[in-house]
């Protein structure tokens, strides 16, 4: 963040990744979705965005990569964005995304230090693209499954934020991407110095994705467990593939939010009036010889 003498601050965000969806189109908008991401987390506005790309030399048909800009295009032109330009490079691997620079009141910013004990969470969209991802580049994934993965990585989280925006008791904000919930909730856990405790049974999840995850585990996955799981206790009853769940890599995940308890029923009301899918997963309590605990 860049603070100014007068006015709104400045945000700026960089994100790219390799395509983890056949079809360049919606790749295109999955990537525009998942750069604006950090922006509405914070409680900002996005305005606007340099595209980011690498291309193979040879290869590559110029009509992929015309549907790869385009279905971005479209998706920052849904998120009222401004395309600026950008730059690409020669690359083996494709690779797509943005920098995006937003607006946000300096007085209201959102960050994932602000947690309170007490405080509820609120997690948006469902878990579990990081195993359909993985899935899909073996040709494991049900393509019903596949259609409820891309509908949620495309999807902005520009009304939750817009929401969000809106309750007082909002105290921390952060998005579930690539370290996945267990890894943001444990930052967020630290960052705030408190110890959130998260109900398993109340996880937003992707439809019959349990099924898929032992045989579609992605190194982030493991990276992930390596990292945070000596943070994590998790009660004897919740299954490995939900464990290894919580710490799937996502891709444009949703927001990780706490809540006044005062306040939760209402901002679950108002995400849902919004058309928001979000639960209610647990609470932030003192903190404990963990950072995370999930039951």
């Amino acid at each position: 963040m860049y603070a100014w003498e007068s006015g709104p601050a400045l945000v700026q965000t960089v994100d790219f990744f390799t395509p983890i969806v056949d079809d360049p189109y919606i790749y295109g908008q999955i990537a525009a979705a998942n750069a604006l991401s950090d922006v509405y987390a914070m409680g900002g506005l996005p305005l606007t965005a340099l595209a980011i790309a690498g291309f193979p030399k040879d290869g590559l048909e110029t009509d992929v990569i015309t549907a790869i800009f385009r279905g971005g295009f479209d998706k920052l032109r849904e998120a009222g964005v401004a395309l600026l330009g950008g730059h690409t490079v020669q690359d083996r691997e494709i690779k797509f995304g943005y920098a995006v620079t937003g607006a946000v009141d300096p007085n209201r910013i959102l960050t994932n230090a602000g947690a309170r004990v007490g405080d509820r969470l609120i997690l948006t969209k469902t878990l579990g693209t990081g195993v359909v991802g993985t899935a899909i580049k073996f040709g494991r994934a049900p393509e019903r499954l596949v259609e409820q993965a891309i509908e949620s990585m495309r999807t902005l989280n520009r009304n939750a934020s817009s929401v969000l925006k809106q309750i007082s008791g909002v105290h921390a904000c952060t998005d579930i991407t690539g370290f996945g919930l267990a890894g943001h909730a444990s930052q967020m856990a630290a960052a705030s110095s408190v110890s959130l405790l998260i109900d398993s049974s109340k996880l937003p999840i992707l439809e019959d994705v349990l099924d898929l995850v032992s045989r579609n585990r992605s190194g982030g996955m493991s990276t992930n467990r390596e990292h945070y799981e000596q943070g994590c206790e998790f009660d004897v009853n919740v299954p490995e593939p939900l464990r290894d769940l919580t710490f799937d890599p996502q891709t444009s995940g949703g927001l990780l939010v706490t809540v006044d308890a005062t306040q939760a029923a209402t901002a679950l009301k108002a995400l849902q009036d919004a058309g928001v899918a979000c639960a209610e997963i647990g609470e932030a309590i003192e903190r404990r010889d963990k950072r995370l605990f999930i039951r």
